[in-house]
């Protein structure tokens, strides 16, 4: 099998190393508009070669792992150019903008929408982790729209790197993932800058900070320069659950105004709910 690989950041590498473990003959070409990463991708030996899109010509597969406002211009370029034969999949955060893009594309059957939820707060060639997606959902959309024997050849490979699959439309997926993920990392950033604005001495951050702070800002570490397309292409979406999370945040520091602390115990009671969803997944 032969596999190019467009953006080769964590998603991108980790893409490469569970395919490698899992398809020991793969060849695996790649590209990456920083050559920083490229260079370090190469020396990592996550690829075999750098190549443009030559390579298509080749590719039984391509992977898209760019951020989620290239990834609509980089899809139909892909798409201009593949073989009937090749799958072209991506891995962005977000689905409706992407797949309103190449709706009409003559080679839309080329193509599978596709979102592994997974990742960490690195970047970077570097970041990639060859068990990633074990055990991770991986959300495919208008499944339907992609060629039979494409989907399966999809399938194929996220079963072999152990994700679990699901199917959404994409306004659906855009709109949970904005609950689930994005708000996540609104609040940890957000979190973050309000204790840098607070705690001018980096020593006392360090000092005094516990594992809940740590664990709660941990996605404060993640990339600006992925999540500040996430947040423009889902921006409707992420209004509203910022709304909502604010309305929750206000009526908190409320009942703390006025002393109703049965409340605040009552509402953090109904929250630990949340234990029960994520041990399920866990």
């Amino acid at each position: 099998m032969k596999v190019h690989i467009i953006g080769l950041g964590l998603i991108g590498g980790s893409f490469t190393l569970g395919l490698r473990r899992e398809f020991p003959e793969v060849e695996i070409s790649g590209s990456d508009a920083n050559e920083a990463h490229l260079d370090k991708a190469q020396k990592l030996r996550l690829i075999d070669r750098p190549a443009g899109l030559e390579a298509l010509d080749h590719a039984d597969v391509v992977i898209i792992a760019v951020p989620v406002d290239v990834a609509k211009k980089v899809a139909v370029e892909v798409l201009d150019k593949v073989r009937a034969n090749t799958l072209v999949f991506d891995a962005g955060s977000t689905k409706s903008g992407l797949c309103e893009a190449i709706e009409q594309h003559p080679n839309r059957r080329n193509f599978l929408a596709a979102h592994p939820i997974a990742g960490t707060e690195f970047s970077g060639p570097s970041a990639a982790v060859e068990d990633l997606f074990r055990n991770k959902t991986n959300i495919i959309c208008e499944v339907e729209k992609t060629a039979f024997k494409l989907q399966e050849r999809g399938l194929e490979i996220f079963q072999k790197l152990g994700m679990r699959i699901r199917y959404m439309d994409p306004k659906s997926h855009d709109r949970h993932i904005a609950y689930v993920s994005h708000l996540s990392h609104i609040s940890s950033f957000m979190l973050g800058k309000t204790v840098l604005q607070k705690e001018q001495n980096e020593k006392d951050i360090f000092d005094l900070a516990g594992s809940g702070f740590a664990s709660t800002v941990r996605l404060a570490k993640s990339s600006p320069a992925m999540w500040t397309p996430i947040f423009q292409q889902n921006k409707g979406n992420i209004l509203e659950t910022l709304e909502e999370y604010i309305s929750n945040l206000t009526k908190f520091k409320n009942l703390i105004e006025n002393d109703d602390f049965q409340e605040v115990f009552l509402e953090m009671e109904r929250t630990n709910h949340i234990k029960t969803i994520l041990n399920g997944i866990n």
